[in-house]
């Protein structure tokens, strides 16, 4: 089977950590534009299963949490008019520490309390000590965050902007107010800068985000996957102009800053795994699946066909036989 180097593959992910979209990391890297979607699938699963795994009993202690959107298929408002059925706007939950930059986890699903819980309900076991977390005034936060955060041990306010019409008609940010929730939250660090900045750097890097363009996802699938792979190559493989290494350095996580070649590798390893598991489950099955067909086989009226001519010589005849004109 031909397969992409390992050198080759390490290209299509840097251009594709790099804002270029499918057609163009194609063009760039010479490889086939299902090559390059079928390698996204493999490293989007290889990534995020090895982030969920690696990304615990982190020592952040002042999180920062917001919401990013795009869409999948088409806007929520053309869904209506679309031949096929698109999931439309979705958004992608963030979370970011504020001291090590490191997104510890996030979360692809609509703008409802379910997805906020969910959310929440993930992050909250990756941390090991005390909690400052701050998110903007969405209302589904104070819910999904008292359920899921030891209260002990979490302090939380939300930055609420309020919004009047200029003289435009515009909305505009007037001001922003620290309100505290639960906890005895620290007002000098409520803010949401550092995860709206990385929102930007998301789409920035990652073409799907990119407002105005025809790269937008297709599949759902894709999208997460795709979502993975930037995370993963922003936690482990980037230096942060602030801190002057990779998030995943900073926080203990790894340490080094890894290379593209490194994190193929860690594909190729999560694929192999992957692949001899399913294999093994396959045989297990193969073995122990009940028999769907009767043992023994007795013939139908339509099983029952007539023997060629050339089997029967007694009653047999050729089908030109009785046809002078096609024999002469």
């Amino acid at each position: 089977m031909n397969r992409l180097s390992t050198q080759n593959r390490a290209a299509v992910l840097r251009c594709l950590i790099e804002g270029n979209s499918i057609l163009a990391t194609s063009r760039i890297t010479g490889a086939a534009k299902n090559t390059i979607v079928k390698f996204l699938v493999d490293a989007g699963q290889a990534c995020a299963a090895y982030q969920n795994k690696h990304l615990r009993k982190l020592p952040c202690r002042v999180l920062q949490l917001d919401e990013v959107w795009s869409f999948v298929g088409c806007k929520e408002k053309a869904k209506a008019s679309a031949i096929d059925a698109h999931p439309g706007d979705v958004w992608t939950w963030t979370a970011i520490c504020a001291e090590t930059k490191l997104i510890p986890a996030w979360r692809v699903g609509d703008r409802s309390s379910r997805t906020a819980m969910d959310f929440c309900a993930d992050l909250s076991r990756r941390f090991s000590g005390e909690l400052q977390i701050t998110s903007d005034g969405h209302p589904a936060y104070k819910m999904a965050v008292g359920m899921n955060f030891d209260l002990d041990r979490t302090h939380f306010a939300q930055l609420v902007k309020i919004y009047e019409k200029d003289e435009q008609g515009f909305d505009v940010v007037v001001r922003a107010d620290k309100v505290p929730v639960f906890g005895t939250p620290d007002i000098d660090l409520v803010s949401t800068s550092y995860v709206e900045r990385g929102n930007l750097t998301l789409r920035m890097s990652n073409r799907r985000f990119t407002r105005l363009t025809n790269a937008f996802s297709k599949k759902l699938e894709n999208h997460c996957h795709m979502l993975a792979v930037s995370f993963m190559a922003y936690n482990f493989a980037r230096k942060h102009s602030t801190i002057k290494t990779a998030p995943a350095v900073a926080a203990g996580v790894t340490d080094h800053v890894w290379t593209m070649v490194e994190v193929v590798e860690m594909i190729d390893a999560y694929v192999a795994i992957r692949d001899r598991a399913a294999a093994d489950r396959a045989f297990v099955l193969k073995l122990t699946a009940q028999r769907t067909t009767p043992k023994t086989y007795t013939p139908t009226p339509k099983d029952q066909l007539p023997a060629p001519w050339y089997l029967d010589p007694e009653n047999g005849v050729p089908p030109d036989n009785g046809n002078p004109e096609k024999s002469n």
